[in-house]
């Protein structure tokens, strides 16, 4: 009888995903830590110069005046790590409102879906900035916003980071992610504001003409960007 029950055993109860035992997860973020890291190193200078231009608004042709090859794959680097830490962001944000995905599609899949979706969000945006300068203002001007653009992107990627590492490996809520993510997301708008205003409208008659273009290029953008993603995680449900 006791031989019986042994070889019956019984039926464990599954453990269901969570992000803090994954090792995609803790792999990707490791990998952005060395990665910045060895940027921060070796790049000090030329990024510190970013930040300086930034806020001191100064004078410059383009951003390769003076930086090298190197610097500039120090920033390219530094851009894909804020693309992949706000992938990791939405992919902790759909965990906790949307429990079945995570249960019916890879993790692995869902993050790069996620990712390429921040990438493919910049580099539509750049490529937007880039046609609406260079049609309606003069191209140094466009140049100088594209450089404070990626300045501030891979700024906010430092940001993030120790944000990402709290949201995955202390539990954060989910009503801190969306508190400190909108303070992150709103601080960010207020800069790039600044910036618009700095470079591209020095009279009040143009604050109407500002809010339109900072409507349509920020605001309507991030709302197609989370309507992406919803459909792709609906696609995904009844496919798989």
């Amino acid at each position: 009888m006791i031989a019986a029950i042994l070889n019956s055993g019984f039926e464990g109860t599954p453990i269901s995903y969570s992000p803090r035992t994954d090792d995609v997860i803790a792999l990707t973020l490791l990998a952005c830590f060395f990665l910045s890291s060895i940027a921060l190193a070796r790049g000090k200078k030329f990024l510190t110069q970013q930040v300086k231009d930034f806020v001191l608004h100064r004078e410059r042709t383009s951003i390769f005046d003076s930086s090298t090859a190197a610097d500039v794959r120090y920033l390219l680097v530094l851009v894909v790590q804020t693309c992949v830490l706000t992938g990791i962001v939405f992919f902790n944000y759909f965990h906790d409102t949307c429990p079945a995905l995570m249960d019916h599609v890879s993790s692995l899949l869902l993050l790069g879906i996620y990712v390429g979706f921040c990438l493919a969000y910049f580099l539509l945006k750049w490529l937007l900035y880039m046609f609406i300068g260079w049609t309606f203002f003069d191209k140094n001007r466009t140049n100088m916003w594209l450089e404070s653009y990626s300045a501030l992107i891979y700024y906010v990627g430092f940001a993030l980071f120790p944000f990402v590492l709290f949201l995955v490996y202390f539990d954060l809520s989910f009503i801190n992610l969306i508190i400190i993510g909108s303070i992150i997301l709103i601080f960010t708008k207020i800069l790039m504001f600044y910036k618009w205003i700095k470079l591209f409208f020095h009279q009040l008659s143009a604050v109407f003409l500002l809010i339109l273009y900072f409507c349509a290029l920020e605001i309507i953008p991030c709302l197609l960007l989370y309507q992406g993603m919803i459909q792709v995680n609906n696609v995904l449900l009844i496919k798989i």
